[in-house]
């Protein structure tokens, strides 16, 4: 079959791989229909997560048509449509059964090596490092997926690929940046990065009663879809020296009841000398400036989510975190826990998430395309490939 696969920083080829087999009685084979890059997957291609292997198939955004079912696998069969989750859980150990899917204890091959480095193992990924099990992505024609009784979900009739794709990560990501901003009605939400995640928690505090949702970028397009999706938006590059005091005029002078951070480890700052320094001293790899804005920017006894990926230390503002009060939220999206209920609210028309796809393409022109992404070029928020 063809496949994305990962051969180093900024090389992504489209080439053959072998099919994937049925490896144990719980599994599924899907042929994929659709799949996306995400953000995340820029990280791997700009060379900022270790523990990928040259030839590794990239993706963690999948939707397919099922084709062959393990033998102890009684919830799928051949024909389902279904949408598959980037985390990878087993559904039995104690964090599944607390509904704490992303921090599965038994999904990740590679949990003993992961604990020597953060204390626990966590859930297997798709198409996300060695790390995280080495699973191959859903970047290609087809995809093994391990525990297919617990993970994927079956589409409804009448919904489309485009409508439903992003339930495999970005829709319940948003959703849960969301929840754990601890929005009340009629609060104020800011909303750090317009990227799909970002556009995602924008719509989703909405729905779950914020006032006003005000969003950070300087990307136009991103920023003209925030607006689309009624946010109030800030262009960073417009306000890089007083981006506070932008935020305190827009809010009274009281700050934002919570903010969601949904940038992460590639963050850019106003270019000041802590700047320079630290991008010098970590090889422009990690960088917490949005993170930090956003312990500057919320109010005090406020609530700070934070779905950016870090992988791992970076200087954090703890004095001014600790000093107002604030509390913290994140981790890994508990996809499975969610997809049910966002599957609902796609059904009902509260939400169609096609509203976020710019360009679609066939695998070949992934390589290309990750460079397009990468660089933020004609326009492109987020890219789905039907194989």
């Amino acid at each position: 079959m063809k496949a994305l696969c990962w051969h180093g920083k900024e090389t992504i080829r489209c080439e053959e791989v072998p099919d994937p087999e049925i490896k144990d009685g719980r599994d599924a084979i899907i042929r994929v229909t659709s799949c996306a890059i995400c953000g995340s997957d820029l990280h791997l291609y700009g060379g900022f997560v270790p523990g990928m292997k040259h030839g590794d198939v990239m993706g963690h955004e999948t939707m397919g048509e099922v084709v062959a079912v393990g033998r102890d696998n009684t919830k799928l069969k051949v024909g389902d449509r279904v949408v598959v989750p980037f985390t990878i859980s087993c559904g039995d150990c104690e964090f599944c059964r607390r509904s704490l899917f992303s921090l599965c204890e038994v999904s990740n091959p590679a949990g003993a090596e992961q604990a020597k480095m953060i204390g626990y193992p966590t859930a297997g990924l798709f198409g996300y490092t060695h790390t995280y099990g080495g699973f191959p992505g859903g970047q290609a024609e087809y995809l093994r997926v391990p525990f297919a009784d617990v993970g994927p979900i079956k589409v409804p009739e009448g919904l489309t690929d485009d409508q439903v794709l992003f339930l495999s990560d970005i829709f319940p990501t948003g959703w849960m940046a969301a929840e754990n901003a601890n929005i009340k009605p009629g609060d104020t939400v800011l909303v750090f990065g317009c990227g799909p995640v970002g556009q995602f928690a924008i719509r989703s505090a909405f729905l779950m009663g914020a006032e006003r949702v005000i969003a950070v970028d300087q990307v136009a397009e991103r920023l003209q879809m925030a607006r689309d999706g009624g946010a109030e938006t800030i262009d960073f590059s417009q306000h890089e020296g007083d981006l506070q005091e932008q935020i305190l005029d827009m809010t009274r002078g009281r700050g934002p009841d919570s903010v969601i951070e949904a940038v992460g480890l590639e963050s850019h700052g106003s270019g000041s000398l802590i700047e320079k320094v630290q991008e010098t001293v970590a090889g422009k790899m990690e960088r917490s400036y949005a993170f930090n804005q956003a312990i500057v920017a919320c109010r005090p006894g406020g609530t700070i989510s934070l779905p950016g990926v870090f992988v791992g230390g970076v200087p954090v503002m703890m004095g001014a975190f600790v000093g107002k009060g604030l509390t913290l939220k994140t981790g890994q999206t508990h996809v499975q826990r969610y997809l049910e209920p966002l599957m609902r609210k796609i059904e009902e028309g509260a939400i169609d998430p096609s509203f976020l796809i710019t360009h679609k393409i066939g695998l070949e022109d992934g390589p290309d395309m990750y460079r397009t992404f990468q660089e933020k070029k004609d326009g492109c928020v987020k890219i789905v490939i039907n194989p």
